[in-house]
């Protein structure tokens, strides 16, 4: 007699295998959530990173151009007073190249191109015509300029910076430059290579025919490359940020502009190195999720036994469909069905509310909704920042005075617009490199980055007075308090200074609101009266 063989499928394993299901499938949705929102805080925070230091850069080198063609002007006018000095001309070359490093070689030349002096003697050009592209620009235009890449009479390959040297009669005498080697050791390397090359991160410099001026790879210096963005990007945006494929590596690339030069200063970082931290990250969640996972699957084994019971005694009432009032035992079980619908619903609404939570995490931004400032997660991914580059900086702490009242007298739409206004206000004044955080309510900070604390009350002085003179309709004009204290690398932890700045936050409020306090001391630095 053969025996028929049916899998064991009674309640107690189904609820059993639906609670196993529901537990690997809320796990690994975790999992995936999680892996989903890193990976985009990853993207972002290496972009804006990237950008910022790109940012950095460029306005590094637009600080060495301003000063290297000021020092040319100043040679220019000397040189203008007695041009037919040898003497002279050959001392402000020596002098131009060897007092600073910004130049690799200096050269007077006359308006017919015929080098009149040169620094170092040694390339022998003294007394020829001058015939490259840099010198006939320079010679034709007879204005301050910046050559594009050009080859020199020396044959390397350069940069030529140049001032005219005019006659004190307006007379056209010719100019006097310094070149910068592309291919040596010069003042741009200089500039440029005093960063960090870590994880795959570099930084490389294109003119605006996307020739590349600088690049940790030297072979590579002179050579045209795709542009990572359309020049009229270029145009319209100083900096950005930007998803690229470099040799089929996808990559992470911040950038900014040099106004001088229109050069493009490019920070990038391979996108696989960023996101490397991930699979740590997720292995951590595992492992500490899964001993929950197996608790909760004990738990619910022995659920499903008790859950089991009564349907078990209603499976044996089934089995007495004959019997007298079996129907009346049968709805008087009945309502066990509606108690299990409800356990269903509220699995589903569990699954729902963890679906719900992890799509509130994916939507998590860095910012505040209602002034679109940093809000304080996104202070605090700048902070770390800084706190890696050792980037010193000063924070303004700063607090709209009487803001309760406002909301008090004018209701809290009133006040949100107050906070706008103040919020729009502190962006306009704060400079490109500047942070501006709302740090909860009325607060706000701002991070001064390479800023003394000096000039960081400066700016707390314009951004006080402008609030104070604006009219704001419905309310008039509101004031603001400002505590400031400063961070250096070496001094203290970042939350020190914050606190700092708390503290001279509230000695301004202590002294009559409306004022500027700097931490440490008790003078009252500015206010004004109404």
């Amino acid at each position: 007699m053969l025996m028929r063989l049916r899998p064991k499928t009674d309640l107690r394993t189904l609820i059993a295998l639906l609670a196993i299901t529901s537990i690997v499938i809320t796990l690994a949705n975790t999992l995936y959530a999680t892996w989903r929102v890193q990976r985009m805080v990853l993207i972002e925070s290496t972009l804006e990173a990237n950008r910022a230091y790109a940012t950095k850069l460029a306005a590094t080198t637009e600080v060495f151009f301003q000063l290297a063609q000021s020092q040319l002007h100043y040679s220019a006018t000397q040189l203008g007073n007695d041009f037919d000095n040898a003497d002279l001309s050959q001392q402000e070359v020596n002098r131009l190249r060897e007092q600073t490093n910004s130049f690799n070689s200096v050269a007077v030349v006359d308006s017919n191109g015929i080098v009149k002096a040169i620094s170092p003697e040694s390339l022998m050009l003294k007394g020829m015509q001058l015939t490259s592209q840099a010198s006939r620009e320079a010679l034709a235009q007879r204005q301050p300029m910046v050559s594009k890449p050009s080859i020199s009479a020396a044959n390397n390959l350069i940069v030529f910076v140049s001032w005219p040297i005019w006659s004190k009669d307006g007379r056209y005498l010719g100019y006097v430059g310094g070149t910068i080697y592309l291919k040596k050791k010069s003042i741009l390397n200089a500039l440029l290579g005093e960063q960090f090359y870590r994880d795959g991160t570099h930084v490389y410099v294109l003119d605006r025919n996307n020739q590349v001026l600088y690049h940790q790879n030297s072979q590579l210096i002179g050579k045209s490359v795709p542009g990572i963005v359309s020049d009229r990007q270029r145009e319209e945006k100083t900096n950005g940020e930007v998803q690229l494929t470099e040799e089929n590596v996808p990559k992470l690339a911040g950038y900014a502009i040099v106004p001088t030069t229109g050069w493009m200063v490019v920070a990038l970082k391979p996108t696989d190195v960023t996101l490397a931290p991930l699979t740590g990250l997720l292995l951590k969640v595992l492992k500490n999720s899964v001993p929950f996972a197996l608790l909760t699957l004990l738990v619910a084994v022995i659920l499903a036994r008790l859950i089991a019971l009564p349907l078990w005694q209603l499976a044996r009432k089934a089995s007495q469909m004959d019997s007298q009032g079996v129907s009346s035992e049968i709805g008087g079980i009945r309502a066990w069905y509606f108690e299990a619908a409800q356990v269903k619903r509220a699995l589903l609404t569990g699954i729902g509310l963890v679906q719900d939570k992890i799509g509130r995490l994916k939507s998590e931004v860095q910012s505040d909704p209602m002034t679109n400032l940093l809000n304080r997660r996104g202070l605090s991914a700048v902070l770390d920042y800084f706190a890696t580059m050792r980037q010193p900086f000063s924070v303004l702490a700063l607090d709209i005075d009487h803001f309760k009242r406002v909301n008090d007298t004018f209701g809290h739409d009133v006040g949100d617009e107050v906070i706008k206004h103040v919020a729009r206000t502190l962006r306009s004044s704060a400079r490109q490199t500047d942070v501006v955080c709302r740090n909860g309510g009325e607060e706000f900070l701002m991070l001064l980055p390479a800023t003394s604390v000096e000039d960081a009350r400066i700016l707390a002085e314009r951004v006080r007075i402008s609030i104070a003179e604006n009219w704001i309709d419905q309310v008039g004009n509101v004031t603001l308090s400002v505590g400031i204290a400063d961070w250096q690398p070496e001094s203290g932890s970042q939350e020190q200074s914050l606190k700092q700045a708390d503290a001279a936050l509230y000695q301004a409020k202590n002294a009559g609101r409306n004022c500027v306090m700097i931490s440490g001391q008790d003078a009252l630095v500015s206010s004004i009266t109404h």
